[in-house]
């Protein structure tokens, strides 16, 4: 499939099916995640495979959806404020979540091309998070992404709405 069909196609997946994802799918989305460019190739991010039910259901507490409970695996995408990139003599802006964001991306295109739904979730409560998965100081979850196959039957995709690009593109 072309990128464009893939970012066509792909939505954000609210019902997932319960059956357990192929560790060589886990490892191919991961590795492309791993892929993903950033400030200087610093590469600060690290990323949580949530598998366990214990901890699935800690870290759901941090974001109550009925949807989201769905989901047999969970990956949080956090950003290494120790390891990235600041840009310098000017204002020091930190790219972390730049970066993070872009892994998380791809985490969203490889799940899409191996037949699985995710949904980028932002809107979770960070505190229990961290304390849900014991995640250090220097570490900030950035999105938790719950993955799994598409329950079709209760799956939506919606009409992506989208601005032209004659709305959001200058040319100079």
């Amino acid at each position: 499939m072309r990128l464009k069909n893939l970012i066509e196609n792909r939505y954000s997946v609210r019902a997932y099916m319960p059956q357990p994802i192929e560790a060589e799918k886990v490892n191919y989305i991961l590795d492309c995640a791993r892929l993903a460019p950033s400030a200087c190739n610093y590469q600060p991010w690290v990323f949580y495979v949530v598998t366990n039910k214990d901890a699935i259901e800690k870290i759901q507490e941090s974001y109550n959806r009925e949807w989201f409970k769905s989901a047999p695996m969970h990956i949080i995408v956090c950003k290494d404020s120790e390891q990235s990139w600041k840009r310098k003599n000017t204002d020091y802006k930190d790219f972390g979540d730049v970066d993070a964001a872009i892994a998380a991306e791809h985490i969203c295109l490889a799940a899409a091309e191996t037949g699985l739904g995710t949904c980028w979730v932002c809107n979770f409560d960070p505190h229990i998070l961290r304390k849900a998965l014991d995640i250090p100081a220097h570490l900030e979850a950035i999105a938790i992404f719950p993955l799994g196959y598409i329950d079709e039957e209760k799956s939506i995709s919606p009409n992506k709405n989208r601005k032209g690009l004659n709305e959001i593109t200058k040319w100079i």
